[in-house]
């Protein structure tokens, strides 16, 4: 079923040449019609749409007052927009950099800062009249009796629709929240490209060292073979005793050969990552091969309220939420008359045999009030959708505050427990290594087995093992907590959407890359 409403026309227009009082021109005007026009809109809207919803606060979520995990304080406290340049390695920070670069999340972040501008243009050129040039031409006859005529004109027609109700404020106010929200979404994404790369990374130098490691185990193996071989052809070793020592160089073959190909595949992956030539990156990672970043501790002091509250995926969320009231306040508006008006001024001229008669021609009007009468409940759906999407906008903000604690919190579960591991896998490495290299002594000097020496093999290659993994989950860790707590991004100042932001890039001038934006609102 159509909608109706109710149009007011009103209108008036008023020649040059022509012998036009004042008082005509009011008439011609309409501004009596017009001031009834406006009380009669007025009348009928009642009460305007309603300011946006409060945004609820981190300190008001339901987050506690405090971390539940300790807090590492060791160390030299780093800041973290050049946190990545504390690793010491200029090759880390190229391929983070080139990581931002070519990252399909960060492109299509960018992208969606694009749209919102478009949008953010669009409606705030909404609450402003528009104009446009206006060139018309005509030749011909009114009626049979008249002569031939030519008339032409050119000039300037103005829309504006007036804003009584702020259904274009709002909406203005909704591009401006996801404009914010887009922003802060496109350092988000850059945070994210930068972890990624550097775990990468991280994972090429542990599975260079566990290489190294595999490597020393395997030319050991051969060695014990070889000696084996020796022994039993002199008659000091038993036949089974060659046979035992070849199998075992023959596994430590395959763990080398398997670890080789591991380390290949997290190099194709850096490729992927980065878009870098594979040959050239092997011959820069080659002098830096199996020596794994050693990160700067980071500072966790503040309460949980005030960490999560300089991520820039919070601040996303949170202005997601503010467009979802603005877009409720604009649905709400258009239940409310609409008010346009139009208006233009040419220059005309008219030829009719051999009179010609020139001069401007102006108008005021229509100007149009629609009153919304009857819809089929069109409008109130609208409203009710926008209320669902801004009730799931709200649980949305709430979920990611608490993850964001949560993703904090475990990440400095880790941390502690690398540090109340690391001293005991130290010394059980150097334990275990001692241990093999007196089983290897006394197995040359023939008074000790070949299943010893190959025990005490094992145990020490699973000590370095270990002490290489949790090398490598301790930086992973402080990587986790570098990508939790922000990445060094830090909520903008109400007077600029983007200034002064570092956006967890790995060099301070990369936050001018991102065009300025316009300000915000947060009420």
């Amino acid at each position: 079923m159509r909608s109706r409403c109710l149009f007011l026309h009103f209108g008036g227009e008023s020649r040059a040449r022509l012998s036009v009082n004042a008082r005509d021109a009011a008439r011609q005007l309409g501004l009596l019609p017009l001031a009834l026009a406006l009380c009669v809109a007025i009348s009928l809207g009642g009460c305007a749409a309603g300011t946006p919803k409060q945004l609820v606060e981190p300190g008001a979520a339901g987050i506690a007052s405090s971390w539940q995990a300790p807090l590492p304080h060791d160390g030299k406290l780093a800041d973290l927009s050049l946190w990545w340049a504390q690793f010491g390695d200029p090759l880390l920070l190229r391929l983070i950099e080139s990581g931002q670069r070519v990252s399909p999340t960060v492109a299509h972040a960018g992208a969606r800062i694009a749209e919102a501008r478009t949008a953010l243009v669009t409606g705030r050129a909404s609450l402003l009249p528009s104009v446009s040039a206006v060139s018309a031409g005509a030749r011909g006859r009114a009626s049979p009796d008249d002569a031939l005529a030519t008339t032409s004109s050119l000039g300037l027609l103005a829309r504006w629709e007036l804003d009584v109700f702020g259904a274009n404020r709002a909406r203005a106010d909704a591009a401006q929240a996801r404009l914010d929200g887009s922003t802060a979404a496109w350092h988000d994404a850059r945070v994210s490209a930068a972890a990624e790369v550097a775990l990468g990374y991280l994972e090429l130098r542990a599975c260079e060292a566990q290489r190294i490691q595999a490597e020393l185990d395997a030319e050991s193996r051969a060695e014990i073979s070889r000696l084996t071989a020796l022994a039993v052809k002199t008659g000091l070793q038993p036949p089974s005793a060659a046979q035992l020592a070849q199998a075992s160089a023959a596994q430590g073959n395959a763990a080398l050969a398997s670890q080789r190909a591991q380390c290949d595949l997290i190099v194709k992956s850096i490729v992927a990552l980065t878009s870098e030539d594979e040959s050239a990156l092997r011959r820069d990672l080659e002098p830096h091969s199996a020596l794994l970043p050693k990160p700067v501790s980071l500072l966790v002091g503040a309460v949980p309220a005030e960490v999560v509250a300089r991520r820039p995926d919070i601040l996303a969320a949170a202005r997601e939420v503010m467009a979802a009231s603005a877009d409720i306040a604009q649905a709400k508006a258009q239940r409310m008359p609409s008010i346009s008006v139009v208006g233009s001024i040419e220059t005309m001229r008219l030829s009719q045999g051999s009179i010609s008669t020139d001069g401007t021609v102006w108008r005021v009007g229509p100007i149009v009030v629609t009153m919304p009468i009857f819809d089929s409940g069109v409008r109130g759906a609208r409203v009710a959708a926008e209320q669902a999407r801004y009730d799931a906008a709200g649980a949305a903000y709430l979920a990611r505050l608490r993850e964001a604690v949560r993703e904090v919190e475990a990440a400095l579960v880790r941390l502690q427990s690398s540090a109340a591991r690391r001293d005991s896998l130290r010394v059980a490495a150097i334990g275990f290594q001692g241990s093999f290299t007196a089983a290897e002594a006394r197995y040359r000097a023939g008074v000790s087995s070949l299943f010893e020496l190959e025990d005490a093999r094992r145990s020490m290659v699973a000590a370095n093992s270990a002490l290489i993994d949790e090398h490598r989950e301790a930086v992973a860790a402080w990587i986790a907590l570098y990508r939790a707590i922000g990445g060094g991004w830090s909520p903008p100042e109400p007077a600029n959407a983007v200034s002064g932001l570092s956006g967890g890039t790995t060099l301070q001038a990369e936050s001018r890359r991102l065009p300025p934006a316009g300000r915000h609102r947060l009420e």
